[in-house]
């Protein structure tokens, strides 16, 4: 097997519980839940050889195996998504090239992003992991900004040097601009994309380590690999015209409904 996509997703969300089963409505009307969008996402991938949903609750294994996802069960002591992958692989006994972790809180995320994400990775033999990172414009830094001043965690910020490779991530909004930026500018802030593609050894690494106080800090659990010493190549992706926002809170639904209704999606 080549390239493996794993979908983690659980129901015990401290700030979102059950999120992976909300609905949401497209251009037409229609709900589907936030782990089939996620999990249509990641089918629109092409060289992808496989794509799997990792949970560990009931509920969402039943609705993901109703539309017709295959779905693998995985520990309860997964503190987050890469340790869930890593689980997932390990129960799945596959040994994949290259595996992917899309998060089930991303519908819309293109499939040219995950499809960049591993040539990207492909192209860079020294990095253990990759994850895109979107340029952001004037409007959604302000709507980042706006998040934290209103107390609400919203999409996440990364910095990088000049080999792209990966120096800080945060939920704050990184780097400081000491100027204004114009809705439609191009800023120097860019939005992490929540989906990593990992060489194996890097996941298998991964869980065997104590959660890093940074990751502790932030919740991101990215930063573990950065304590590690472990390089992270940042790959830029172009929106091509696309909106993209992540679900993060409760806030997040009619914000990404009125995204699908702009973009004519369903």
């Amino acid at each position: 097997m080549s390239v493996l996509i794993v979908i983690p997703a659980r129901y015990a969300s401290s700030r979102y519980p059950g999120k992976p089963l909300v609905e949401l409505r497209g251009a037409s009307g229609a709900a589907r839940s936030l782990i089939r969008r996620s999990w249509e996402a990641a089918m629109a991938v092409q060289g992808a050889d496989r794509v799997v949903i990792a949970t560990d609750d009931d509920r969402i294994r039943e609705h993901a195996e109703a539309f017709g996802a295959e779905v693998v069960m995985t520990s309860e002591a997964c503190r987050n998504g890469t340790e869930r992958c890593s689980d997932a692989v390990a129960r799945l006994g596959v040994s994949p090239r290259i595996v992917v972790n899309l998060q089930g809180d991303a519908p819309l995320t293109p499939a040219w992003f995950i499809e960049d994400l591993v040539a990207g990775l492909d192209a860079a033999p020294d990095a253990d992991v990759a994850t895109p990172v979107l340029r952001c414009s004037g409007r959604m830094r302000a709507d980042l900004i706006a998040d934290r001043h209103a107390g609400r965690v919203g999409g996440t910020t990364a910095v990088f040097g000049d080999r792209r490779q990966a120096l800080y991530f945060s939920k704050e909004v990184i780097p400081f601009v000491p100027h204004q930026v114009g809705d439609d500018e191009a800023s120097p802030v860019y939005h992490h994309v929540g989906v990593y593609a990992y060489r194996p050894e890097a996941l298998t690494d991964y869980e065997s380590c104590p959660e890093g106080v940074l990751e502790r800090l932030e919740g991101l659990e990215q930063l573990r690999f950065l304590e590690q010493g472990r390089r992270i190549l940042c790959v830029e992706v172009e929106a091509r015209g696309r909106l993209f926002w992540e679900l993060n809170n409760p806030e997040d639904v009619p914000r990404i409904e009125e995204m699908l209704a702009q973009m004519g999606q369903d």
